[in-house]
């Protein structure tokens, strides 16, 4: 089977964001401005991407 990957960068800072939005953006394993990731495409990070779709960027 082939696992569906999703790239998701930190784009905008943290900095005067709600305390569950930087928590969600911590649980994403994004740290600072510019870091990418690479998580496996399920519900669940997709649910965490759309909490904070204003502070990442994301590619398929």
């Amino acid at each position: 089977m082939d696992v569906k990957k999703v790239k998701i960068k930190l784009v905008k800072s943290v900095i005067g964001c709600k305390q569950s939005h930087r928590e969600t953006v911590r649980g994403l394993g994004l740290r600072k401005i510019n870091h990418v990731v690479e998580l496996t495409d399920t519900p669940q990070v997709r649910g965490m991407i759309n909490t904070v779709h204003y502070l990442v960027h994301v590619e398929s």
